[in-house]
Order: C-alpha cells, then structure tokens, then sequence
C-alpha cells in the first residue's frame, strides 16, 4: 500500500503560532514546499484543532499565522468590566469565545467537515452525551472526523468544530456542551494513529505504511521542588492543569513511538529556563515569533526528506 502521511497538532491557545512560523520554515525548504499537500490526515487539540482545520481546507499557512498575530489580543481579550462580573476569576469564564468564533466563521464560512479537502481528526470532550436511557448518559471524549462511513462527523460545520476544540475550561465557556479536547489529548498523535486502524474506514493502512509527524506548540518547562506535598484542592488546581495537558502530551508521544518507531518524529520546541508561556500570553506575540525563528530544526527536515518525501 502506499505510505500513508498523518500530521499532528498539539494544543496551546496562542502558543499555535510557534506552530504557524515553524510550518512555514519548513515550507521554505528546498523539495518541501509542497509537503502539506501530502497529507493523508491532519489532526489537532484545541488551537492544534484550529490549525487541522485550517490545513485541511487548503488555508496558506502566512494567513492563519496573521490570525494569530493579529486577532489573538482580541480573543484573550480579558476587560476589568468582565473581571469584576466574574469576582475576579472565582466564577465565569475568562474570555467571551464569540470573537473566536467570528474569525473562524470568517475563515471556514458555511464549510462542513464533509467538503474540506483533507482528512481531518478534531478532539473534543462531550459533558452531556443525552443519551435517553440513564444508565448510559455521561459525558466522554469525542473524536470528530469526516472519514466517510458510519458515526462520523461529516454534516458538521467546521468552524463549530473549531469552536468545541478550543473551549478550554477556564478560559472559555463550553459550546453547545463540548470543552477542548486538551484534558484528555493535549497532543492528539495517538489518537490519529488509533484512527487509521478503524476497520469501518478506508483506506486502512498497515502500520508499516505510516509516517507520523507531530508537532508541539512549546513547552514551558515546570516542576515542582520537594518531596511531599499534603496539597488540598486550591494547592493542586493550578499545577493540576498543567500537569495533566504535559502528562498527556507525553504518554501520546512514548505510545506513537513505541509503535511507529523511526516512522514517527516529534518537533516538540521547549523554552528557555524561565521562561512561561501561559496559552492567553499575548503579550509575547513577539517573542513567541523570534524564538519559533530560533528552533533547530535540521533532524525535523532530515526526518522528512527520509521518510515523509521519500516513495
């Protein structure tokens, strides 16, 4: 069978835009300019999500990164009037997600899963699957997708979809019942993979056939100092999150390689010691720029030229 080719988005609210520079240096290289036209399946968590969208409608990579430029202070848009409705945080969510979702409505318009021109693999959480009967109503991960076949996703408007991946909780209100995809898939690598064995779905692949690329969107790096920690729920909420977002990010990453082995790659950029990147930073637009610039990324482009390009 021929070889198969799945790119792999994290999730990182406007930390998408390492992602945004990092693309397009790779696009610049020499026989690489086209690589994203290769792609079998894209998939992506959260602002990952966006960018999946984004590809698999054929977007131009310079016009979602201006989005995150330029629209992202909009978006994190936090006013002390919003503030002081919410106490201060305690209650509400951070930021109004309806600025979001005019600018992917904008960008995707009216297009359902069914008509972007790429495979596509969105993670959500679903908080309420109304199930009629009790014993089987709770909420669960959802994989949205368009593979055509049974149980999938394909009537579903794309820029909708944007807009449950990216519903951080916290940061933004759920929409239409589904948050971001992040808290169970911060880095969705495994589940693409898992999606690609589907029996319902063709083509099915081997996995010898599968080349994987995932990508991060920077990592600050964290830890906690001591040995105990007799922590209550307001010690762990914080460090809670983000423990959870880097756990799962990963084990997705140990998973894939383990499987795939030397068909897999990861271009995961960490930041500097000291340096934090929350995923509403706006303020470091420009910084988030220069260090994507700044990335090495001769073994990403060595990895592409011998597994991804390569027949």
């Amino acid at each position: 069978m021929p070889k198969y080719r799945v790119l792999c988005i994290d999730g990182g609210g406007i930390r998408g835009l390492v992602t945004t520079v990092l693309l397009q240096r790779i696009l610049a290289q020499p026989g690489l300019n086209s690589f994203l036209d290769s792609i079998d399946l894209v998939a992506g968590t959260s602002t990952g999500g966006l960018l999946a969208l984004g590809i698999a409608s054929q977007l131009d990579i310079a016009e979602i990164r201006t989005i995150y430029v330029d629209k992202g202070p909009e978006i994190f848009d936090d006013s002390w009037l919003d503030d002081l409705v919410d106490l201060g945080k305690l209650v509400g969510a951070d930021y109004d997600i309806k600025p979001l979702g005019r600018e992917l409505q904008k960008l995707l318009g009216d297009t359902t899963l069914g008509q972007l021109k790429k495979r596509v693999l969105v993670t959500a959480f679903d908080l309420d699957n109304e199930d009629p009967d009790p014993s089987k109503r709770t909420w669960k991960p959802k994989l949205f997708h368009n593979f055509p076949g049974p149980n999938n996703d394909r009537d579903q408007l794309a820029y909708k979809v944007g807009m449950y991946t990216s519903a951080a909780p916290a940061y933004f209100p759920s929409v239409d019942g589904y948050i971001d995809g992040g808290v169970y898939a911060s880095n969705p690598s495994m589940c693409a993979l898992a999606q690609t064995q589907d029996r319902r779905y063709e083509p099915k692949p081997t996995l010898e056939d599968i080349v994987l690329l995932s990508l991060g969107t920077g990592m600050s790096l964290q830890y906690i100092k001591g040995q105990v920690h007799d922590w209550g729920y307001a010690q762990w909420i914080k460090p809670l999150v983000n423990l959870m977002l880097d756990g799962t990010a990963g084990i997705a990453d140990y998973q894939c390689r383990q499987i795939l082995d030397a068909r897999y790659h990861r271009l995961a950029p960490v930041f500097p010691p000291g340096i934090t990147v929350p995923i509403d930073d706006v303020k470091k637009i420009p910084y988030m720029i220069e260090f994507a610039q700044s990335v090495p990324i001769e073994n990403t482009i060595a990895w592409l030229n011998e597994y991804w390009a390569a027949s």
